[in-house]
């Protein structure tokens, strides 16, 4: 796992400045601290910075072809790169290390692009073709690993992470309002958009190609579902199990100890089952986090039992109110762009407390979404049968009961049941509702670039079960843009390297085809993962219902953070200062979310918790701009190999080289 980084200039003659690539470099140097690499060619430019894994002595990035016209930067793992190898080597190509980098770059220069397709695994690269004088980007299936890019004029910037690209003198710190108004919408900034005007995600599935300053962004991957007719459940039983075993197993390769999240749900409990399995004895690491005061039938309770049901190594850790309130100011800076997910912050710590044994964990992200395993799913359907039943005058009916009715959450499910799935579902996630979002942005309330591409992705679904697009949506926009940031960016602060084999694309795709009810049965999810491990681990964790990740937030902004949350929302430099509307009494619209759920009226830890991540952020990156002067200077390393040039000797000078000297990350205080 890695961090990768570059610039292409349309004009040949504009090189590449070494001093930034080291910058880029230096500010991910805690994705990759054992080691960093550059490859300059006049107007083109990698960097890399390295976590060993996978042929730890040689294999060292940016990594070339035989003949040196192939570059590559990549982040990720190959699981299948040892079968691709042998294709390879049969057709004469000669490798030099035994690492899974090398394989794309043969790869690339055999299938071109269609290299993509042959694949298992988790990535995001950049491949430099001198040939041709052309960039290759390309992401994963299902966004595992992130990457970024930006037009600057008709030159390309892209990184691993959006604060590399930031670097760059001509690159523009703007924040984008219209992301703003998507963040208090969802939680999260779907892409392809960012927090920031003029980057953007390369999204899940997709490759871009630039050349001589034009880009094409195409689709390389597209789940194409089979229309889920009756299956035997025994028969898919089986081939899920088979499928699973196989896609952990492929993930424990690697030249560095693993480990495994262990939440004591089934997803997380069964991806350990499979790594005891195949170690055959050997003592699984497992780590798990929780809260003082949770008690029995938490999330450590069940934990434990998996522990001891499969004999790990068993670590835990407990969060405190004052931990959590210390890391968010680090917390926006890894995240790079406002994500209101709090489970980001328990991750982190479960990082840390890793990475003092492991390098590499597994989890059990993923199996939510493939295999319809949150109890929303089953409310969206049972809601989808009485908006059916209703009709108009119905719909019209409950619009009016919920604006009469004071319970936010109980509005919220009759304004739900007025509409039809597309709308209903994308108020799922909503931070603020509609109602409070106008109050707050005024003009600026309405998203309606994200609107128009969800109902295009509802529309485009129309034939499909109500089920099947609703885990489509999720597997799309939800997964990458909310739960992979932050699994990636979460470990990847610690420098661990974070796998997910529920995500394994045979796997997508296989549970796609299932019939409905083999996912989601009554108001029992994961349907099919139950009876697959039915027997295999404990039956209060197979029986357990689902629930989400228990962060405390909701009492925490009621009790121990309530005033750092106040202090911050009602600043003069708070980020919604100049918007927040007085009612007749002179009383903000902050200062009143504040007390409702100080004093129990209402729970809004949802919403000050969305409104909070996003001010930190704002005066991380926007507020402050004393972080530009913050950047790490250049490394050592690339000093002493003399590739820091004078702007004049850069101008005729061209170098590639691979180092493994690590720079320390930075950290904001």
């Amino acid at each position: 796992m890695c961090a990768i980084g570059g610039r292409v200039n349309r004009d040949p003659g504009k090189r590449v400045l070494p001093a930034v690539l080291s910058q880029m470099a230096a500010l991910m140097a805690h994705r990759g601290p054992d080691g960093e690499g550059f490859h300059l060619d006049g107007a083109a430019g990698l960097c890399h910075r390295r976590l060993a894994i996978v042929d730890r002595k040689a294999g060292g990035q940016p990594m070339a072809n035989e003949d040196g016209t192939v570059w590559i930067s990549f982040n990720g793992e190959i699981y299948n790169h040892a079968a691709l190898r042998g294709e390879l080597c049969a057709a004469g190509h000669r490798f030099a290390t035994c690492s899974d980098t090398e394989v794309i770059v043969h790869g690339y220069e055999v299938w071109g692009a269609q290299v993509l397709r042959r694949l298992t695994g988790m990535f995001a690269f950049a491949i430099w073709d001198a040939r041709t004088r052309t960039l290759l980007l390309a992401r994963d299936r299902v966004g595992i690993k992130p990457l970024y890019y930006a037009l600057v004029g008709q030159d390309l910037v892209f990184a691993s992470e959006v604060k590399a690209i930031l670097c760059h003198p001509d690159v523009l710190v703007d924040p984008d309002p219209a992301a703003r108004s998507a963040f208090l919408a969802h939680r999260y900034v779907p892409g392809p958009r960012t927090a920031f005007r003029g980057i953007e995600k390369l999204q899940p599935g997709h490759r871009l190609t630039y050349r001589e300053g034009k880009v094409a962004v195409e689709r390389w991957w597209d789940l194409s579902a089979a229309a889920g007719g009756a299956r035997d459940p025994r028969a898919t039983r089986e081939e899920l199990t088979a499928l699973f075993v196989d896609a952990v197993t492929k993930r424990l390769m690697g030249e560095v100890p693993v480990g495994v999240f262990l939440s004591g749900g089934i997803d997380s409990t069964s991806v350990a089952w499979a790594m005891s399995r195949a170690q055959q004895g050997a003592a699984l690491k497992s780590y798990s986090v929780g809260f003082p005061g949770e008690g029995e039938g938490g999330e450590l309770s069940y934990a434990r039992l998996a522990a001891r049901a499969l004999g790990t190594d068993h670590h835990e850790i407990l969060l405190t109110p004052q931990a959590f309130e210390s890391f968010l100011p680090r917390l926006v800076w890894h995240l790079d762009e406002p994500v209101a997910d709090a489970a980001c912050v328990p991750l982190y710590h479960l990082a840390e407390e890793a990475k003092r044994e492991v390098t590499v964990v597994l989890s059990g992200e993923g199996a939510d979404e493939v295999l319809a395993g949150y109890p929303i799913y089953w409310r969206m359907l049972a809601l989808d049968r009485l908006h059916r039943l209703l009709g108009p005058r119905g719909h019209a009916a409950l619009r009016v009961i919920a604006g009469r009715v004071p319970d936010p959450k109980i509005a919220r499910y009759l304004r739900w049941a007025a509409e039809p799935l597309a709308a209903r579902y994308r108020g799922v996630s909503t931070a603020l509702d509609p109602s409070l979002r106008a109050a707050l942005l005024g003009g600026e309330g309405a998203d309606p670039d994200t609107e128009a591409s969800w109902n295009a992705l509802f529309a485009a679904n129309r034939a499909r079960s109500p089920l099947s697009r609703l885990l489509d949506a999720d597997l799309r926009i939800w997964l990458p843009d909310d739960l992979l940031v932050k699994a990636d960016k979460m470990t990847m602060a610690s420098a661990v390297e974070l796998r997910v084999p529920f995500l394994d694309h045979r796997i997508v795709e296989f549970t796609a085809g299932l019939p409905d009810d083999q996912k989601l049965r009554g108001r029992t999810g994961k349907w099919l993962l139950r009876e697959a491990m039915r027997g295999l681990v404990p039956a209060p964790i197979l029986t357990r219902p689902k629930r989400g990740f228990p962060v405390p937030t909701s009492p925490w902004l009621k009790g121990p953070l309530h005033r750092f949350a106040r202090d911050r929302l009602l600043s003069r430099d708070c980020a919604f200062a100049g918007l927040d509307p007085r009612d007749a009494r002179g009383r903000g619209l902050l200062s009143r979310l504040l007390d409702e759920h100080r004093m129990g009226r209402h729970d809004r830890g949802e919403v000050l918790w969305a409104l909070l991540i996003y001010d930190l952020w704002h005066e991380r990156f926007v507020r402050d701009q004393r972080w530009r002067k913050e950047w790490p200077t250049p490394s050592d390393s690339l000093r002493r190999q003399n590739l820091l040039l004078p702007a004049s000797a850069a101008a005729t000078s061209s170098a590639s080289r691979t180092t493994g000297m690590a720079t320390p990350s930075p950290r904001p205080t």
